[in-house]
């Protein structure tokens, strides 16, 4: 690993962690992007690029989650019980999801993940926080059946889930937006684990791997990544209370867009060299 990727992945942690603990996300649709162009500029095929980004993302967002996550506990903002039922069915479908994930193309796999990239960018430009003056949804078997989606939806891209759970949080389940922040982050405690012991079994004996790494997850990768993530997602976390997120989400979404252009090679196809 050159000089140059180990300063791109301090950076993206650095951006990510920020990112994380500010909109309750794992920060994985900025980690993985960057990885996917670190891997092949390092030599490695798109399918172990792809999936060992997939993994070692995964791996990140623990660590990030966790940090976030006391940091929003501290606010008074994290539904703990929720965060339990949900985030524990969640972890279960996203072991099969990680499962399935490893038995697809790399190829089909980037296309994917770039699409649900700018289809997230687009819900996230166009969305509204509502104030909803009802009572937020608190039936335990609701929360098992949103789980699911989740679930399988962050063991297949190598998230956390909080790019999917905070709509279903705030939309579906009306938690107010802080909230569903903080929550999203207990949550992807849990489901993140499914996600990596299927990247670690799914990836054991795969020929090609870069040094350091445990099935599809590189620890090299994950330590420039996961040190200025959990840091900086405290920072994110306490910031979210403090300060109007409108300006930051825009910086967000035009990160989101950039990422996937980039994965969907539409700036390769025009001649572009960013």
């Amino acid at each position: 690993m050159e000089l140059s990727h180990i300063i791109i992945l301090l950076a993206t942690g650095t951006v990510s962690g920020f990112a994380g603990g500010l909109l309750g996300l794992g920060g994985a649709f900025i980690m993985t992007p960057v990885q996917y162009i670190v891997y092949t500029d390092m030599g490695l095929s798109a399918d172990l690029a792809i999936k060992t980004a997939f993994g070692t993302s995964l791996l990140v967002v623990l660590p990030t989650a966790i940090s976030g996550a006391w940091r929003h506990h501290r606010e008074k903002s994290v539904l703990w019980r929720a965060a339990i039922i949900i985030g524990g069915c969640s972890l279960v479908f996203a072991f099969g999801g990680a499962t399935l994930a490893a038995h697809l193309s790399g190829t089909v796999l980037k296309l994917a993940f770039g699409i649900v990239v700018i289809l997230v960018g687009i819900r996230t430009l166009t969305a509204r926080e509502p104030k909803y003056k009802i009572e937020a949804v608190s039936k335990p078997w609701v929360w098992i059946a949103w789980s699911i989606p989740i679930g399988i939806v962050s063991g297949i891209f190598g998230i956390g889930g909080g790019i999917l759970m905070i709509p279903v949080l705030v939309l579906a389940l009306r938690f107010e937006i802080h909230y569903a922040i903080g929550t999203s982050l207990a949550i992807m405690i849990l489901s993140s684990v499914g996600g990596i012991v299927g990247y670690i079994i799914n990836g054991i004996g795969v020929a090609d791997r870069l040094p350091y790494s445990i099935g599809y997850i590189n620890l090299s990768s994950w330590l420039l990544l996961a040190l200025p993530s959990a840091i900086m997602a405290q920072v994110g976390a306490v910031t979210a209370h403090k300060i109007p997120r409108r300006p930051l989400m825009y910086i967000f979404i035009i990160i989101l867009f950039y990422m996937g252009l980039r994965l969907i090679g539409v700036f390769e196809w025009l001649g572009w060299p960013i």
